[in-house]
């Protein structure tokens, strides 16, 4: 099963669970039926959002420079200007 197939059958899984929930196939209190299920969605979108920025945070905080890819990187580059000076580019 590739990563596609598996994305989609969990999204049908939760969208058909929050179905039998929303229109009341599932006996739930009248509380959580009128004030609860009908914002779900939207407190999971929030919640997505949230553990997004924060994977995003985390992952520029723990950022590690690379000083051999930085060398092989400036390395290509004048490599590059090289070729392109050889075929009659001007290149600063």
């Amino acid at each position: 099963m590739t990563r596609a197939q598996q994305t989609i059958s969990i999204g049908l899984l939760i969208t058909s669970l929050y179905l039998a929930l929303y229109l009341q196939l599932v006996p739930l209190p009248d509380l959580v039926q009128t004030e609860i299920v009908p914002v779900l969605p939207f407190w999971a979108l929030v919640s997505f959002g949230a553990y997004l920025l924060f994977r995003l945070g985390w992952n520029v905080m723990t950022f590690h420079d690379v000083p051999e890819a930085h060398t092989e990187l400036v390395a290509e580059i004048e490599l590059a200007k090289k070729e392109l000076r050889g075929l009659g580019v001007e290149v600063d």
